[in-house]
């Protein structure tokens, strides 16, 4: 405890981690300096889909860091051609922007949108307006603060860019009514599940009708899939539940594997061709290294069959939490290996916390009362019944 606080007072505030110092991870695991080992059921917010250090993107990744790892986007480099090729192809759209983080993907999105509407949909300058859902959570950036509902996100950040408004998630209805009131709105983007907010899940159709009444009012829909996309709810994308494919989709954390920062926005031409020559760029973005990443980073996904195994894990999971009695929980949803445990007050959250670290398992609690739970999408079966055993242990009064 006296070395973290000692190298603490380096830190800037803006977390607040256990107070437990991991020196490696390796698949679902984290190992402390005394070599204690954790089931890691955070995964990096869902970066880790892959778990911890993965064989086949670190060999990757070292072959690549001996030849070339930046030309910035002034030069051509193969590697970005390779992974524009297959992303196309694998979700089905025309062209492939590489960024570096998931906000960062996000702003970009905006952008196009923003471009796109004064372009295409010949809106007056300077009068776009993006629609958000309440409780969403993309980012940390002025815009992601701009367009959050959360105190702790805006506040003391202000004030708040303009041509951002808010309406229910998962309310259909609501969205509507804001699209036939405003013909000045560009796009509407939401998370296919609400993650930070505790693993929410809309509505049965609710993406299909989402996707509907975009077409409807010419208004892009925006899906940001940086933490549900890529295998983590049992499907390659969340939206895959609905066979919904957004104007605009926004990938990351995942496709990073876990060792270096990737993003993107896939979308087709008549959207993309918007962004000419020096109106939008990224020194990073799309440099070799980081596409020789992702690149291995969906192979691991798609010829490991970490998406089945989400889907087969997470259900089992699942129905295996819900034979506990325990008057404290108020729900246990999720879809894969994207879950959480909604208890009826932030005291016993709070104790769940404490008995599920001190049984080795890390989580996260989120607005209070929710329990975030998981796992790299590499879990096997062994690893899912000692995890539930513990889990389960934790659980008991």
């Amino acid at each position: 405890m006296e070395f973290i606080f000692l190298n603490m007072q380096y830190i800037t505030k803006n977390y607040n981690p256990l107070p437990i110092i991991f020196k490696r991870g390796k698949g679902i695991f984290l190992y402390t300096r005394n070599n204690k080992k954790y089931f890691d059921c955070i995964s990096g917010y869902s970066a880790l889909n892959q778990g911890h250090v993965h064989p086949h993107i670190r060999k990757e990744m070292t072959k690549q860091l001996k030849k070339l790892t930046l030309t910035s986007r002034a030069l051509m480099n193969k590697e970005l051609i390779d992974l524009s090729e297959k992303m196309t192809h694998l979700f089905n759209y025309d062209q492939l922007l590489m960024m570096n983080t998931g906000v960062e993907g996000g702003e970009s999105a905006l952008k196009i949108a923003r471009a796109w509407g004064y372009k295409s949909k010949n809106i007056p300058t300077d009068s776009a307006t993006h629609l958000f859902c309440n409780n969403n959570f993309w980012g940390r950036t002025l815009s992601a603060c701009s367009s959050s509902t959360d105190p702790e996100c805006y506040e003391n950040f202000g004030p708040k860019m303009e041509g951002m408004k808010n309406i229910e998630y998962g309310n259909s209805n609501e969205l509507e009514k804001n699209l036939k009131e405003n013909p000045n709105i560009v796009s509407f983007m939401l998370e296919p599940i609400q993650g930070e907010a505790g693993v929410i899940i809309p509505p049965k159709n609710y993406l299909q009708e989402v996707k509907y009444l975009c077409n409807k009012y010419n208004v892009l829909m925006i899906v940001d899939e940086v933490q549900t996309g890529l295998g983590r709810t049992g499907k390659m994308l969340a939206c895959d539940y609905e066979n919904v494919q957004p104007d605009l989709l926004v990938l990351g954390k995942a496709l990073s594997g876990g060792f270096y920062p990737v993003s993107s926005v896939l979308g087709n031409n008549e959207i993309m061709d918007v962004l000419t020559p020096g109106t939008h760029g990224s020194t990073f973005g799309g440099n070799p290294l980081a596409c020789v990443v992702a690149n291995a980073a969906l192979d691991v996904i798609i010829d490991n069959n970490l998406t089945d195994n989400a889907y087969k894990k997470g259900n089992f999971f699942r129905n295996e939490i819900k034979l506990i009695q325990n008057k404290h929980i108020k729900e246990i949803r999720g879809k894969g290996l994207l879950n959480a445990v909604e208890t009826y007050d932030n005291k016993y959250a709070e104790e769940l916390h404490r008995k599920l670290l001190k049984n080795k398992i890390l989580t996260k609690i989120t607005h209070g009362n929710k329990i975030r739970i998981s796992p790299p999408l590499t879990i096997t079966n062994k690893e899912m019944y000692k995890l539930l055993e513990k889990f389960k242990r934790s659980m008991i009064l």
